[in-house]
């Protein structure tokens, strides 16, 4: 009785995460029965769950009949959350300064619990070709520069159990699967002092990578755009990511 109502809570809170990503997407006020399609859920619990919001304040009628959205509470209980973040209140300034020197979208990531990266912080580029990205989007570490930085911290074991446990997903011709490429790979990154994707998870996206420890913890932070313009300033990027790095751990 007790996990049937455990499983019940973490499905509801499940659901209540799935209300907020659909507002995100879609972007305008949707009726309860477009809800409750889009989250493939039953209307009588859909509408129990919009009414709870509802009445918390997180969600509004915008008309009679005419749909619900979210309120400015959300948003700002994001950014009370936010501001008060142990990490990125430290490295926001670094990480602000590398986009203005770079022009790029620079990302902030770390490892999550099934050895995925997650991306925690990404401050987007003004240039109209550009890498768009979301904080708590999640990729697979073999094919991403974030992920590459962060299993250069690992040792060859460690590395060699945790890529080996199922079969890696190949993007396209460019994405390292087998074990010894994605090792030299990682030797020949820590030597030169970058990590790359080049194209390897996204045709013609690119980007550079290095890690960072704090407080005995491993992140990393990557700068990314369109592949032509990460190959021909990488000298540049690289110098620019590394110093931000270092910067950063000796202030923290």
């Amino acid at each position: 009785m007790v996990a049937s109502k455990n499983e019940s809570n973490v499905k509801t809170a499940l659901r209540v995460i799935e209300i907020i990503e659909i507002f995100a997407r879609e972007a305008r006020p949707l009726a309860l029965s477009e809800l409750a399609r889009l989250l493939d859920a039953p209307v009588s619990s859909c509408l129990a769950l919009l009414r709870t919001l509802v009445s918390l304040g997180y969600l509004y009628e915008t008309g009679r009949r005419q749909g619900y959205y979210p309120t400015g509470r959300l948003l700002a209980m994001a950014q009370r959350i936010a501001r008060a973040d142990p990490i990125l209140e430290r490295v926001q300034p670094s990480l602000e300064e590398l986009r203005q020197t770079t022009s790029e979208t620079v990302v902030l990531g770390k490892l999550d619990p099934n050895h995925r990266v997650v991306y925690l912080e990404v401050l987007l580029s003004s240039n109209p070709i550009s890498y768009v990205a979301v904080p708590g989007e999640k990729k697979d570490i073999h094919a991403n520069s974030l992920g590459k930085a962060l299993l250069s911290t690992m040792d060859a074991a460690e590395r060699a159990r945790l890529l080996g446990q199922a079969p890696l997903r190949r993007y396209n011709e460019r994405t390292l699967v087998d074990l010894s490429g994605l090792e030299q790979d990682i030797e020949a990154s820590v030597a030169r002092g970058w990590f790359a994707n080049k194209g390897e998870s996204m045709n013609d996206v690119g980007a550079i990578a290095w890690p960072l420890n704090l407080w005995g913890n491993y992140y990393a932070i990557s700068i990314a755009g369109p592949l032509y313009r990460i190959e021909s300033n990488l000298d540049d990027y690289a110098r620019k990511l590394r110093v931000a790095c270092r910067f950063i751990e000796q202030h923290l």
